[in-house]
């Protein structure tokens, strides 16, 4: 048999035979290939437990976002400028929580880390944003279109997730692991932790990280003594900080503060 001859090396067996054991040596080259591919992943999941856990107890020392950051700080040879100082959860103004998950995630204390329903409300509009878009260019095709303003579905514990451990690109891939990293926050940490840790790393402005440094850097005050209105200022930057940090007198972050005002009153705290 083919399979006896490759295994005692002869040189007499058929052409057939040789082709067979070709393949044979190629699915098991493949095999292994395979399973360290699925050994790497599970290693690096394990990774990102441990990582998670342990922030039940201490503080993340930076994020793959901010450490990436410093890594374009740098490279552009200019003076490092950094802002950022830990505080405590009970040391946060509460406005500032409500504004956030009014502004970021109104559902964030009831969902599992993925609001499944945002997703699927983000999808619907995105759909017929595209549509529009491709009416009005078979109706004009000559004519320059805008292109439509992409919205997502993602939760304050996604963001944390993609922030804390994920790099910035847009795949596939990494929305997948973004989605399993949720829901280990979800199972190994509070909301009230998943929160702090949010507030105290996500970023504000060019260099500006967590809520004591943006309230220090916007308003000269401590975040604990942050209004309702100071608050939903900084909430509403948070899509996009450092654009907001350069035209502070936009008609939109005025108008928007205000219905973010509006809704904080029915914001749950954790």
């Amino acid at each position: 048999p083919c399979g006896a001859a490759c295994a005692r090396h002869r040189p007499r067996y058929s052409k057939s035979c040789r082709l067979q054991c070709e393949r044979v040596a190629a699915m098991k080259a493949l095999l292994r290939w395979l399973g360290l591919v699925v050994l790497a992943l599970v290693a690096l999941q394990l990774f990102f437990v441990a990582r998670i856990a342990s922030m039940a107890w201490v503080a993340p020392e930076s994020t793959s976002f901010q450490r990436s950051e410093i890594w374009v700080q740098l490279s552009s040879r200019e003076p490092l400028h950094w802002r950022q100082q830990w505080m405590p959860y009970s040391q946060i103004s509460d406005h500032l929580k409500r504004a956030v998950i009014a502004a970021e995630d109104g559902s964030f204390v009831t969902h599992d880390g993925v609001d499944w329903n945002a997703i699927e409300k983000a999808w619907e509009r995105n759909a017929q944003a595209e549509a529009q878009i491709a009416k009005a260019q078979a109706r004009a095709p000559d004519k320059p279109v805008r292109a439509p303003k992409i919205r997502g579905g993602s939760t304050i514990t996604q963001q944390l997730a993609k922030n804390l451990l994920l790099s910035g690109e847009r795949t596939l891939l990494r929305k997948g692991q973004e989605f399993v990293l949720a829901l280990l926050l979800e199972q190994l940490l509070s909301k009230q932790r998943i929160l702090e840790i949010y507030l105290n790393s996500v970023e504000w402005g060019d260099g500006v990280f967590g809520a004591e440094a943006a309230a220090q850097h916007y308003f000269k005050k401590p975040a604990a003594r942050l209004t309702p209105q100071e608050a939903a200022r900084l909430a509403v930057m948070l899509p996009a900080p450092k654009r907001f940090e350069k035209m502070p007198g936009s008609a939109y972050l005025a108008g928007r503060t205000r219905t973010i005002v509006a809704r904080m009153g029915s914001a749950e705290l954790p």
